[in-house]
C-alpha cells in the first residue's frame, strides 16, 4: 500500500503578528501568532502561508474558505472552529484539542495530525489526500460522503467512526489502537486492516450484510 506523503514544512523567520484581530479575505503570510486569542472572530477566505499558529485559542472562529499553505499550529484549541470548505496544503497540526470542529467540504493534503484530541469531527463531504494521523484520539469522526485518499491512522483511538457514503484508496487503519465504526462499515473497500481487527468487527460486517451468526441447533 503506498504511504501517505508527509508535509514538507520550512518555516521562514516568523514576523510576530502585531495583535489586532483577523479579518475576512486577509493575507497573512510570514506571521507567528503566539499565545492569541481569536475567540469568535471573523476571518473567512483568507489566506495564510508560511504561518505558525502557537498555543492559540480559536473557540468558535471563522476560518471557512480560508487557505492555509506551508503552516504550523501547536498546541492551538477550539471548540466549534469554522474550517468549511477550506484548503490545507502542508500543514501540521500538533497537540491540538478541537471539540465540534468543522471541516466539512474542506480540501486537506499533505496534512500531519500529531497528537492531540478532536471530538465530533465533522469531516463531512470533505477530500483527506496524504494525511496522517499520528498518535490522536478522534471521538464520533462524522466523515460521511468523503472521499479518503492514501490516509493513514497511526497509534490512534477512532472511537464512534460514521464512514457512510465513504469512497476510501490506500486507507491504513492497521495501527489504529481502538477502532469502533458506529456506521459505514460496509464503505471499507479500499482500506487495509488487521487479523485482529477483522475478528473484532466480524459481528458488525455480518449484521450489515444480514448475515445472522447462531449456534447449530443443539448445542
Amino acid at each position: 500500500m503506498p504511504l501517505a506523503r508527509l508535509p514538507e514544512v520550512r518555516l521562514p523567520e516568523l514576523c510576530p503578528y502585531d495583535g489586532g484581530e483577523l479579518a475576512p479575505e486577509g493575507d497573512n503570510d510570514g506571521l507567528e501568532f503566539a499565545d492569541a486569542d481569536f475567540v469568535g472572530q471573523d476571518s473567512r477566505s483568507a489566506y495564510f502561508g508560511d504561518c505558525g499558529f502557537n498555543r492559540c485559542a480559536l473557540d468558535g472562529t471563522r476560518l471557512s474558505r480560508s487557505r492555509f499553505v506551508d503552516c504550523v499550529l501547536d498546541g492551538v484549541r477550539g471548540v466549534g472552529t469554522d474550517l468549511a470548505e477550506a484548503s490545507l496544503r502542508d500543514v501540521e497540526v500538533r497537540d491540538a484539542r478541537f471539540g465540534g470542529l468543522q471541516v466539512h467540504g474542506a480540501t486537506l493534503e499533505r496534512v500531519l495530525f500529531k497528537g492531540g484530541k478532536i471530538d465530533y469531527l465533522n469531516a463531512r463531504k470533505a477530500v483527506f489526500k496524504d494525511v496522517t494521523f499520528d498518535g490522536c484520539v478522534l471521538s464520533d469522526a462524522d466523515f460521511a460522503g468523503a472521499r479518503l485518499e492514501r490516509v493513514v491512522f497511526r497509534d490512534c483511538v477512532l472511537r464512534g467512526a460514521d464512514f457512510s457514503g465513504v469512497r476510501m484508496k490506500d486507507v491504513d487503519l492497521r495501527e489504529v489502537v481502538e477502532l469502533g465504526i458506529t456506521a459505514g462499515i460496509e464503505r471499507l473497500s479500499g482500506a487495509i486492516i488487521s487479523p485482529a481487527q477483522l475478528l473484532e468487527l466480524a459481528p458488525a460486517f455480518a449484521a450489515a450484510i444480514g448475515l445472522r451468526v447462531e449456534a447449530p441447533v443443539g448445542d
